[in-house]
């Protein structure tokens, strides 16, 4: 929730009125989007596979803007710019993940196992609560720019200014998301890819929320899916390549 009040509204900008032009919009084209959105998240939910909702959404966007008014439509500036942090927003985590993990390693290297665990346990909260604050600055966004697409095509109002309520519903809509859960893709992110303790569970989740913080500033969005999985297989490579289950990060990749 508190992501609402510090990290703007880029991102919503750019999912309102940065993938396609605004005169495509309707009604139909942001329900045909929803729709493809909506069902392709919810089979992989089903089947515990972690996708990136956000490059759903934007792929659903790009597909029907190319059906209603072809290539001239898509905005390729802002495309590519989401087609390249695809790739970069999971490496950045991943190298990230590393570095915080040989950090913590040498700081606490006089520290007794029992100690080191005790310690990160509770640091766990504080980086569970920056990875939360970079979702909701990044995911809660593209909510909020198809809300706002929405209200432009339906003549509710001019431009694509982010009213406060579409702001704190969203942002209400992805807490209540969180605290229902999706604890099939939580056991494929927390167990399946690699096994993690408490100080490599905090090196992962401080690298995924650096790089969605970061790129939420920069009004791009990325998946945090992706970009958290990057990060829990640069602390599990480090350990060991083989402690990485190669066979689901693949087939998170593939999905």
């Amino acid at each position: 929730m508190v992501a609402a009040f510090g990290f703007g509204v880029g991102v919503a900008k750019t999912i309102g009125k940065g993938v396609v032009s605004p005169e495509v919009l309707s009604l139909w084209f942001v329900l045909v989007v929803l729709l493809g959105a909506i069902v392709w998240t919810y089979v992989c939910t089903i089947l515990g596979l972690p996708i990136s909702v956000s490059h759903s959404l934007v792929g659903g966007i790009i597909e029907a803007g190319l059906i209603k008014g072809g290539v001239k439509v898509l905005m390729m500036k802002s495309i590519i710019k989401i087609a390249i942090f695809i790739v970069l927003s999971p490496l950045i985590g991943f190298f990230l993940g590393i570095f915080f993990s040989i950090v913590t390693t040498w700081t606490f290297r006089r520290w007794s196992p029992w100690r080191v665990d005790r310690l990160f346990r509770a640091g766990q909260l504080l980086s569970s609560a920056l990875f939360s604050l970079g979702h909701g600055a990044n995911d809660a966004q593209k909510t909020m720019g198809i809300m706002v697409m929405v209200l432009v095509a339906s003549g509710w109002q001019q431009g694509f200014n982010v009213p406060l309520w579409v702001i704190l519903s969203c942002h209400v809509a992805i807490a209540m998301g969180t605290l229902i859960g999706g604890w099939r893709v939580v056991k494929t992110m927390g167990m399946r890819v690699t096994k993690l303790i408490p100080v490599s569970e905090f090196c992962a989740e401080t690298a995924a929320a650096a790089s969605i913080i970061g790129s939420s500033l920069g009004g791009i969005p990325v998946s945090t899916t992706h970009t958290i999985t990057g990060g829990i297989i640069g602390v599990g490579s480090l350990r060991r390549l083989s402690a990485v289950k190669w066979r689901v990060a693949g087939n998170i990749a593939v999905a």
